[in-house]
């Protein structure tokens, strides 16, 4: 999965923002925190659920059950706004 083109993510002083083009049926902006935005950096090229997770574990020290279910639920929001390609 990726990011879909239509969205646009922008990191603003550590806060992630996700902006949603013109063509995208979502019309609005997602605002999230520093880690939202290395997820949608990991997002702007081909990545597997399990890859990602992976590589959040990597950054961040937290037990790897508790990083699932994070990128789990913000994978749901993503796929909800349609801003991901799968």
């Amino acid at each position: 999965m990726k990011l879909d083109q239509k969205f646009i993510p922008f990191d603003n002083n550590g806060e992630a923002l996700l902006v949603a083009s013109g063509a995208a049926a979502f019309h609005g902006l997602v605002r999230g925190n520093g880690v939202l935005g290395d997820m949608l950096s990991l997002l702007e090229e081909e990545i597997s659920e399990a890859d990602l997770i992976a590589a959040m574990a990597e950054r961040y020290d937290a037990p790897p059950e508790i990083i699932g279910r994070d990128v789990k639920s913000a994978f749901a929001q993503l796929r909800e706004i349609g801003a991901l390609e799968e």
